[in-house]
């Protein structure tokens, strides 16, 4: 990223009354953010279960175990809602398993995003990289090995559009990244079952007269590249602008080049949070299921990490995980449909 877009929530340059009402809390957002961007994923690294340089492959992949069958079911039959393997039992690391070479191998590997605020950030004030889809993975890795050591489990902070490439190229076991389940990206790789459900909608700032996507007509709305959000912002006649990261696209919106962000209700959630000059707006444009990306090479791994899912549906943990990081009040966890 550039200097400019280092800097996180809370540096909208504003004018007049409403730069002096808001100076100290916008100034203490900026000291928070922009450190917590700063720090990045080299940070996180240097901590135990911190994040993995970009780029940097750090263990060998084992052979292949998926049958044509399970690699091509996904594609085959496309519901994003119903296009994962359903799991075989308990989560149980078996001999052989692509598990297995895990638990050889001391740590697993997860692609995960570092700033989108509740879902995957790092928390500038404690170096750690956390929110929902981190509590997520978390419990994959505990479920490999037996325990919560944080040695366990190694983050590779990375971008919207480096999600599937990592998971093809084998830098990564696993994506946990606010992704969404779509038919053209479960061609690529497999999905968990839904962990979470959201819905796309549109941030302006609270002086837009906007109600709705439509009303941006003919202006600029950011997305990521790598998201599914640009084609929707298209599809309005708004025109889209893509950037690495959502941080980025907040620092657009309050310097005032673009007129909205239009995304997952989930991450835009996220970035009112941290500026209270920006408000949602309109009625919820699609559904974007979100499952945990996995390479279609280990059907077996798609099972496992299904079963802890189920487990955290069951028992709670995903409730209690909604709460502390999403809010109240807790729905039901999102309905479980499996295609195989």
């Amino acid at each position: 990223m550039n200097a400019r877009s280092r800097l996180a929530a809370g540096t909208r340059l504003t004018r007049g009354s409403r730069r002096a009402r808001g100076a100290w809390p916008r100034a203490l957002l900026v000291v928070l953010a922009a450190l917590g961007l700063a720090l990045g994923a080299a940070a996180a690294a240097a901590a135990p279960g911190g994040a993995t340089a970009p780029g940097h492959a750090t263990a060998a992949r084992a052979p292949g175990t998926a049958s044509a069958r399970d690699a091509s079911h996904a594609a085959a039959s496309c519901n994003p809602d119903a296009s994962s393997l359903a799991p075989s039992g308990p989560p149980q690391v078996t001999s052989g398993s692509f598990m297995a070479n895990i638990r050889t191998r001391g740590y697993l590997i997860a692609g995960v995003d570092q700033s989108t605020y509740h879902f995957g950030f790092l928390n500038p004030l404690n170096g750690q990289i956390e929110g929902f889809d981190i509590d997520m993975i978390r419990a994959v890795a505990t479920a490999i090995f037996g325990d919560a050591d944080p040695d366990h489990l190694h983050f590779k902070a990375i971008s919207d559009n480096q999600r599937i490439p990592d998971i093809l190229n084998g830098t990564v076991d696993i994506v946990a990244h606010t992704m969404t389940i779509t038919c053209d990206r479960l061609k690529q790789v497999d999905f968990s079952s839904v962990y979470f459900e959201a819905h796309q909608r549109v941030l302006v700032l609270k002086s837009s007269t906007a109600t709705s996507l439509a009303g941006l007509h003919g202006q600029k709305v950011c997305a990521t590249t790598g998201s599914d959000s640009l084609a929707r912002i298209s599809a309005a006649k708004a025109i889209p602008v893509a950037v690495p990261y959502w941080t980025d696209c907040l620092v657009l919106l309050q310097q005032g080049d673009v007129a909205g962000i239009s995304t997952d209700d989930s991450i835009l959630d996220g970035l009112a949070a941290q500026d209270p000059w920006t408000k949602l707006i309109g009625p919820a444009l699609t559904d974007e299921p979100y499952g945990l990306a996995i390479s279609k090479q280990h059907p077996d791994f798609v099972r496992f990490v299904n079963a802890v899912l189920q487990q955290l549906r069951s028992s709670g943990q995903w409730a209690a995980s909604y709460a502390h990081w999403v809010g109240s009040p807790v729905p039901k966890p999102p309905p479980v449909h499996y295609a195989g």
